[in-house]
């Protein structure tokens, strides 16, 4: 028996070795190699460990697996088709292509089956460890004695260039931190990197550097055929609840190919036609077969969906009395699983948000934090934390506890100086469900979080950024610190939504905003220095911020022709209220000027015609913009005859109202501005 069992092991191995060959040579592009390697820890995973449903994707309680050595993917791929997914043969042919099923990377809106995108390495990783975070803390708010409806693993195959990336040692050094005990990497140890030997620039001992972090690490020396060694450690590490696991797994990149094995050949390119039918000879293939499946390979994959039904069942039996016992209780976790609000958010919402009175000052940094604890009172999956600042972007939820690793109790994430890990981790969140994260820092750091911003734009995850000291106003700490260029470059991104409001009931309104953002990320921009609060009512300002823009001040003092502003004077966040200033003093000139803030581009280039033109009227003779940062962009709004009062070099150390006068943001600049652009 253990004979045919080995047999059947490695028919099924090699099943998944011969498909990722087929379809990275069909396709003529991908990564051959890692899928030949790590094709054993993989079945071993998914056939004796792995708690699934292919026919139910979505099951809650499912467990994690996160490929995040992402050019792999085909792997991945294979792994979904035999097992049952709706991932079709055809699909795995169209490898590659337009359109395709079956990307170049795992992506998670485009296959069934795909827990997180990955490709940029080390990203995934860092999402596992957000996952299992997520995992945790939803057993605490839901599990009750004698119901865990919550109880899954996360796992994660990385591979070298996963573990030489900075974004995993800093998720990973964390996940030790936490005690992360659902947690278990699975470590392609190949050696080989895209150009060659890792031992040209990685020769640390990845295992006692994992030791150091915390971590339960275990070796398996033969990953290639030693399926009983992989077994035994993976359970081993699901024995071991209070550390994550790393298992080092010994493989060989591109194992079975007579001529590539174990080299970079094998590892970016495919194998060549003729290497592929050498390939499928050793390993006991017909050389002209592609794309096969053999029969017994195919009834042992799909038991998956027997098991599956099977773990999705008695988990159901589980679910209903607790729910029955707890109506409230799963009355929110299913408006949590569905990604939704509370329904009574929007009305509850205006109810609670604070309301500053016009005269009054307010960082917005100050007024983001009250708004984001009266909102969270209302949300209780919104959890997160800030990269060891939370004395100055004031994101501690008052009232609730640090996170705890093991028992999954509080919301206060505490990610440390790791901003890199800290916007992949609240991805990872993002990803597992349940859940609404925030990360928080100082704005010019947004620089270490942009790739893991940039997938939650592309996954249209709902991760929300507060980014506090948003200019050079925040002074003595100088230019390493003072953002130009970050506005202007968010703002390149597709799908995030940047918000830099005015006064604190502008950042009020933004936060309202960004927790009802469901399909992308929010980044909110926020200023050290206090800030005057505007002279609007609520209605208006309301209103304006969810246009994205609209008009603080009309021109009335100042002479126009035709009832229009003869100068438009656009300005973000705390350069509203220098337009302000210079609009008085324009209206002595007799140059009628009309104020807009514009906290957002993104919603106001999504309003209809009708309110673009009734904040920005082609009419008005001119337009200028004003903002502490780089002027690129603005074209956009002010065209080619207006002018940007704005920030093309970097800053200065100096006391912030200094920096703001010597920098050229001072009304009597913007009132020069107008002028110029009015040919006066």
């Amino acid at each position: 028996m253990a004979v045919l069992e080995r047999s059947l092991d490695e028919l099924c191995i090699n099943t998944i070795r011969t498909l990722a060959m087929d379809a990275v040579q069909k396709a003529n592009s991908g990564h051959p190699g890692l899928p030949m390697g790590a094709a054993p820890m993989a079945y071993v995973l998914w056939q004796r460990f792995l708690k699934h449903d292919p026919a139910e994707p979505g099951w809650p309680d499912r467990d994690r697996f996160v490929l995040s050595a992402g050019h792999g993917s085909m792997l991945l791929y294979a792994l979904l088709h035999l097992s049952g997914y709706d991932l079709s043969m055809e699909d795995l042919q169209d490898f590659r292509q337009w359109e395709s099923r079956t990307p170049v990377h795992p992506e998670r809106f485009m296959t069934p089956g795909v827990e997180a995108t990955t490709g940029p390495l080390g990203q995934g990783a860092a999402n596992a460890v957000g996952m299992a975070i997520a995992e945790r803390a939803l057993a605490a708010r839901f599990n009750r004695p004698g119901h865990a409806i919550v109880d899954h693993w996360t796992y994660a195959l990385v591979s070298d260039g996963d573990l030489m990336e900075g974004v995993s040692a800093e998720a990973c050094s964390l996940a030790g931190h936490l005690g992360l005990g659902k947690l278990v990497f699975l470590y392609d140890s190949n050696d080989v990197s895209l150009d060659g030997p890792t031992s040209m620039a990685f020769t640390e001992d990845v295992a006692r550097r994992y030791e150091a972090y915390g971590w339960h690490v275990q070796r398996v020396e033969d990953g290639n055929t030693d399926i009983a060694a992989i077994e035994r450690a993976i359970a081993a590490a699901r024995s071991e609840t209070q550390r994550p696991s790393l298992i080092v797994i010994r493989t060989t990149i591109g194992y079975g190919s007579p001529n590539k094995a174990g080299t970079a050949d094998a590892h970016g390119s495919p194998l060549g036609p003729k290497e592929v039918a050498l390939t499928k000879e050793r390993l006991g293939w017909d050389p002209e077969a592609s794309f096969l499946v053999p029969d017994d390979a195919r009834r042992h994959f799909r038991s998956a969906l027997e098991r599956g039904a099977g773990w999705r069942s008695e988990w159901q039996q589980r679910f209903e009395p607790w729910a029955r016992a707890n109506p409230e209780l799963a009355a929110e976790w299913r408006r949590r699983m569905a990604g939704e609000l509370p329904e009574d958010f929007p009305r509850r919402a205006g109810e609670v948000l604070p309301r500053w009175e016009s005269g009054a000052q307010a960082a917005t940094r100050d007024a983001g934090g009250k708004a984001q604890n009266a909102l969270a009172a209302l949300v209780p999956e919104l959890i997160g934390g800030d990269a060891d600042l939370a004395g100055s972007t004031k994101t501690t939820l008052e009232g609730s506890s640090d996170f705890d690793g093991q028992s999954g109790e509080g919301r206060n994430l505490h990610f440390g100086v790791r901003e890199h890990a800290m916007g992949a981790i609240g991805n990872g969140i993002l990803y597992h469900g349940g859940l609404r994260a925030f990360v928080a820092t100082f704005f010019v750091f947004s620089d270490y979080m942009r790739p893991a911003v940039r997938l939650a734009a592309l996954n249209s995850l709902p991760l929300i950024c507060v980014w506090t000291h948003d200019s050079i106003a925040l002074g003595e700490d100088g230019p390493t610190h003072q953002p130009v260029e970050h506005l202007a470059s968010l703002r390149a991104m597709p799908n995030l939504l940047v918000l830099r409001p005015a006064d604190a009931n502008e950042t009020a309104q933004a936060w309202r905003i960004a927790l009802q953002e469901r399909k992308r990320p929010t980044a909110l921009v926020l200023t050290r220095q206090k800030l005057p609060v505007l002279p609007v009512a609520r209605e208006v300002l309301e209103e304006g911020v969810r246009r994205g823009a609209y008009v603080v001040a009309d021109a009335a003092d100042g002479k126009s022709e035709g009832g229009a502003p003869d100068v438009i004077l656009i300005a973000t966040g705390s350069e509203v209220a220098l337009a302000l200033e210079a609009r008085k003093t324009l209206a002595g000139d007799g140059i009628g000027a009309r104020v807009v803030s514009m906290p957002s581009w993104e919603l106001f280039s999504q309003q209809d015609e009708a309110w673009r033109e009734k904040v920005l009227p082609r009419s008005a003779r001119a337009r200028v913009s004003v903002e502490a940062g780089a002027s690129f962009g603005w074209e956009r709004w002010i065209g080619e005859s207006g002018r940007a009062v704005a920030l093309d070099r970097f800053g200065a150390s100096a006391p912030g109202e200094e920096n703001m006068a010597r920098l050229g943001f001072t009304a009597e600049r913007v009132v020069q501005a107008a002028r110029a652009a009015l040919g006066r």
